[in-house]
């Protein structure tokens, strides 16, 4: 596997997570605020390595720059 291969497959398996937290978080919304508080910046955070992995993950072949 290369780098970008990996790389996609821990974005996936982050994205994936986000995606429960986000829905975790908005099913505490009318129960318990402080387990949605907990839970959105969980996701919050992963959204950040999400956005670090994608900018690792971008295209830098020679041929994709103008």
């Amino acid at each position: 596997m290369n780098k970008n291969d990996l790389i996609k497959k821990h974005q996936s398996k982050l994205d994936k997570k986000y995606k429960s937290l986000i829905e975790q978080a908005y099913n505490f919304r009318q129960t318990d605020h402080a387990l949605s508080d907990i839970s959105e910046y969980r996701a919050i955070k992963l959204l950040g390595k999400l956005n670090k992995l994608k900018y690792l993950s971008r295209d830098t072949s020679p041929s994709a720059v103008s």
